[in-house]
Order: structure tokens, then C-alpha cells, then sequence
């Protein structure tokens, strides 16, 4: 069984980031970065970043990105890099707090224990 970008000819990805194997110094991009589209495709644009503004019309995390475009994580965040310096997505991590709130954890934990 092939694995989505790992089997994918070299040259192929070496095409898409223009050789660049890393992105921009100074890129938010992690694995949880969600990241929105703030402007359409254009045309001309490569087919990669259409389909990256097209997911992103919601915020979405880089890793659904990587999965959806069937492209390494890795490669994926090149491409973001190009669209946030050109200004055509903003990039922002979620908030701590929306993620885990200790309190309800707390919660739980206290109500499994008294079962």
C-alpha cells in the first residue's frame, strides 16, 4: 500500500516548492496552525495553492491541509509560506483554552472516579 506523498516521484515535489525543502524562516506553521484564506485564486496561480484557498475558506489546520492535498506536512508548509507572504492566507494557532479547559477535565475525572 502506497502512503499519500511519500511514494510520490521526487521530482514531483521538488517542482512544487520550487526546490525549497523547508518553509520561510520566521513561518507559524506547526501542525495545528489553523489557517484561513483571505482572498480568492487567481489566475494563473499554481494548481496547489488554488486548492489550499479553496480548503482554507474556513480555518483549517495544517495537518487537514496536508491530508486533503495528499501532499508530506513538510511540503505543505512551503506552499502555506508562499500564500502568507503574498498576503493570500493569515495564519493563527487555536486558543489554549478552547482546546482543554482544566476545570471540566477536573470534572470528569472526579465523576469517573465515583463510579
Amino acid at each position: 500500500m502506497s502512503r499519500p506523498g511519500r511514494d510520490d516521484l521526487p521530482d514531483r515535489l521538488y517542482t512544487l516548492t520550487g526546490g525549497r525543502s523547508r518553509s520561510a524562516p520566521g513561518t507559524p506553521f506547526d501542525l495545528v496552525t489553523l489557517v484561513v484564506a483571505e482572498s480568492q485564486p487567481a489566475p494563473g496561480m499554481q494548481s496547489e495553492h488554488v486548492a489550499i484557498l479553496r480548503l482554507t475558506e474556513r480555518p483549517t489546520a495544517v495537518v487537514e491541509i496536508a491530508a486533503q492535498l495528499r501532499l508530506p506536512v513538510s511540503i505543505t508548509k512551503v506552499l502555506l509560506s508562499d500564500l502568507l507572504t503574498a498576503g493570500r492566507v493569515s495564519a493563527r494557532h487555536p486558543n489554549q483554552a478552547t482546546l482543554v479547559d482544566l476545570d471540566t477535565l477536573e470534572q470528569v475525572l472526579v465523576g469517573l472516579r465515583n463510579l
